[in-house]
C-alpha cells in the first residue's frame, strides 16, 4: 500500500478506501497516519481530483484497518465505486513536526537518492507498505525498472530533507 504521498497543491494522502463492507455503505479504510486511529481528527478528506469531499461519520477498528461510514456514501453500490480511492488533507491539518530526523513520508518524494560516496542513484518516487515494513522506490538515473528497497536504517542511513537527498546503501547481491 502506498504511503503518505503528496500532491502539487500541498495536500497529503492520509488514507485509502478499500472494499465495501456490508450493505449499508460502509467501507474498509486504511490509515497512513502515525496514530492510525487519529485519522478521523484530520477530516474532511478530499479525493485526488478534489471533486469529492468526505467526513468520517463512524469508524471502528478491524484487523489491520478500520470500517468507516463516510458522508455521502448511502449504500454498498456507492461504497464499491470508491474502492482504492486515496483521501487527502491539507498538510497544515497534520501535526507539526518538532524533532530533527522526523518527517512525513511525503517529504521524501522527489528527493535525490545518492550513495554514501555521493554518487547520484536517482530520485525517490514513492514509499510503500505491504504489511512487512516500509519500502522506498527509487527511479534510477539509468532508467529501466525502479529500485524497491527496504526503508530501514541499514539501507537508508541518512535522510536530509533540507539538503534534498537520501543516502542509499545498496544491498550486496548474494550469489
Amino acid at each position: 500500500m502506498r504511503s503518505e504521498k503528496s500532491d502539487k497543491s500541498g495536500r497529503v494522502c492520509v488514507a485509502r478506501i478499500g472494499a465495501a463492507h456490508g450493505v449499508r455503505g460502509e467501507v474498509k479504510l486504511w490509515s497512513f497516519t502515525e496514530d492510525p486511529a487519529a485519522i478521523a481528527d484530520y477530516g474532511p478528506f478530499e479525493t485526488l481530483d478534489g471533486k469529492r469531499t468526505f467526513d468520517i461519520e463512524t469508524m471502528r477498528a478491524a484487523k489491520d484497518h478500520f470500517v468507516a461510514r463516510l458522508s455521502g456514501v448511502p449504500d454498498r453500490t456507492a461504497a464499491e465505486k470508491l474502492t482504492n480511492t486515496d483521501l487527502y488533507v491539507p498538510r497544515e491539518r497534520l501535526p507539526a513536526i518538532d524533532e530533527d530526523g522526523t518527517y512525513y513520508h511525503a517529504d521524501l518524494i522527489g528527493l535525490a537518492a545518492v550513495s554514501p560516496e555521493g554518487v547520484a542513484l536517482g530520485k525517490v518516487t514513492a514509499l510503500y507498505n505491504f504489511g512487512a515494513g516500509d519500502l522506498i522506490e527509487i527511479a534510477t538515473t539509468q532508467g529501466g525498472e525502479p529500485l524497491l528497497l527496504p526503508f530501514s536504517n541499514a539501507v537508508v542511513p541518512e535522510v536530509d530533507i533540507k539538503g534534498g537527498k537520501v543516502v542509499i546503501v545498496l544491498p550486496t547481491i548474494i550469489e
